[in-house]
């Protein structure tokens, strides 16, 4: 008994014209390349690939700058004794 299920991926048009040109040149179907990505993750139990975000735009990398700094130098940056007044100017 056959014990194939069928899985419905919705994808972007371009981006599966792409795909299926990348199979055709592999020589693979796109079945194929997916049943391989499938059972290389459970296999691994991980993604078989690194995901990884964009690169952090300039006020990000300022703002980990800024803590290694803040890090580095405690006296650099300012420092609370009350919460209640930190939250005022947080907020004001």
């Amino acid at each position: 008994m056959d014990n194939t299920a069928i899985v419905h991926i919705p994808m972007d048009a371009d981006l599966k014209q792409q795909f299926e040109d990348f199979c055709d040149n592999m020589g693979i179907s796109m079945a194929t390349a997916f049943n391989v990505f499938a059972k290389k993750a459970v296999q691994e139990y991980r993604m078989p690939f690194d995901i990884s975000g964009d690169i952090p735009n300039s006020e990000t990398i300022e703002a980990i700058e800024e803590v290694q700094r803040m890090k580095a130098d405690p006296t650099v940056g300012k420092t609370y004794t009350d919460v209640d007044q930190m939250m005022k100017e947080l907020l004001a």
